[in-house]
């Protein structure tokens, strides 16, 4: 059960994401940064995707996927379709690997020390659910603030 919530909230809030990226009028809009605002929407994006295919895709689904975190945060002028398209093979992924785990996966120790400890799959699950969640929020705002 657990594990088709997990599911649920991914895919309602990576399909959200998907939608805030569209929503940008201009692609430049997307890259906007000031003093008070220091990750543009294009640079989170870019992180989230970054973060669900290292944690998920590489540690769990065994994608192969490398990360370059610094790149997530430097790089810039991004096209909207290709942020689109990211997110929307990161939908797939995530949706792979959750297919492939049982239950009992969620109660295993996570494969890597993220947090200086060990933690159950499923909690760290639930950690990279609300991390979406909170970067989503703030493209949100991110985004009602320079159109």
């Amino acid at each position: 059960m657990l594990i088709e919530n997990l599911r649920s909230l991914f895919n309602r809030d990576l399909n959200k994401l998907k939608e805030q990226i569209a929503l940008y009028e201009t692609e430049s809009q997307l890259w906007v940064i000031d003093k008070n605002i220091s990750n543009s929407a294009g640079n989170l994006c870019l992180h989230l995707i970054g973060n669900l295919n290292t944690y998920i895709g590489a540690e769990m689904g065994k994608t192969g996927y490398i990360r370059n975190r610094p790149l997530e945060f430097s790089a810039k002028d991004v096209e909207k379709d290709q942020l689109i398209s990211k997110i929307e093979e990161t939908i797939l992924m995530v949706n792979e690997t959750l297919d492939s785990l049982v239950e009992n996966d969620l109660e295993t120790i996570y494969p890597q020390i993220v947090f200086e400890k060990e933690m159950t799959t499923g909690f760290f699950l639930m950690h990279l659910s609300t991390h979406l969640a909170y970067h989503l929020g703030q493209i949100n705002y991110h985004r009602r603030l320079v159109i």
